[in-house]
């Protein structure tokens, strides 16, 4: 069981949506929460929202690895070891593959896959010299299941998914106990996939924030290795089994390909909840 009361949790994407929110649950578990966003007003407000127990603001773009290992260094510097290390910030483009430029899928790899290395890279070896600590990755349904109009998104979640396997697999093979977390929701309504639809909300509901938190809190504290919302998503691990084409027709039928189909997002052209830093809403 990983305790947050005086453990130190280190959030990137901290400054608006899931990210905010997260700092704020877990500071009120008594964590001692750092705040990692390349808006430094914007973390500086969620701060100031949350007092003491946010110990430490630092300014990050995640698509500068060079800028990750320097905070990293600062941050280690500052608090020590960090005892959750929360890779939660992702971006969406939200458009075909053909429609995105080069900069957009390269952003959305930067933030989404290649972050979560240089972030637990950093962090990771002293969680290893004590034998403890925990590791969580905000991933997305899009990581089991992809969809049009999220080409790079859905590939960039896959690979996050994928990382957070192997390196619990990893991990596992030298006897270590630190734990890792895999986090799988649907959309969630922190703006960030503003005009997204779902055909069956009963079965595929868009998630409301504060269920998606206590969630991912739940996870932690109980070291669940994984967690799927809402849980028909799970199901995708079984379908996986049938032929293509029945699999295609199944996510045809609960819409899931067209899921995308009013997206608005928050802004244009790259939709985004804290720059370099978004909250990954699904």
């Amino acid at each position: 069981m990983s305790e947050l009361r005086d453990r130190v949790v280190l959030i990137t994407g901290a400054a608006s949506g899931l990210g905010r929110l997260l700092a704020r649950r877990v500071a009120a578990e008594g964590a001692r929460v750092i705040l990692w966003d390349v808006d430094a007003a914007g973390i500086q407000a969620v701060r100031d929202e949350i007092g003491a127990p946010a110990v430490g603001t630092y300014v990050c773009d995640l698509t500068d690895r060079k800028a990750i290992a320097a905070t990293a260094a600062r941050t280690l510097a500052d608090h020590g070891s960090i005892d959750v290390l929360v890779n939660n910030a992702g971006i969406v483009s939200g458009k075909t593959l053909l429609a995105a430029s080069d900069a957009d899928i390269e952003r959305t790899f930067a933030v989404n896959t290649l972050a979560l290395f240089w972030t637990t890279r950093a962090f990771l070896p002293a969680m290893l010299e004590r034998d403890r600590g925990h590791l969580v990755t905000i991933a997305s349904a899009a990581g089991l299941v992809g969809t049009s109009r999220l080409v790079d998104y859905c590939a960039s979640k896959h690979a996050a998914v994928g990382f957070d396997e192997s390196l619990r697999l990893e991990l596992r093979r030298q006897g270590s106990r630190v734990v890792t977390t895999v986090v799988c929701p649907f959309y969630v309504s922190t703006g960030m996939f503003d005009g997204v639809r779902t055909r069956f909300p009963a079965l595929l509901p868009i998630l409301e924030p504060s269920y998606v938190i206590e969630q991912i809190v739940r996870a932690i504290r109980h070291d669940h290795r994984r967690l799927v919302l809402p849980r028909l998503v799970a199901t995708t691990y079984l379908a996986r089994l049938l032929p293509v084409a029945a699999f295609d027709a199944i996510m045809e039928f609960l819409g899931v390909n067209r899921t995308m189909d009013e997206f608005r997002g928050r802004t244009a052209p790259a939709v985004r909840d804290d720059a370099a830093t978004t909250s990954s809403a699904r």
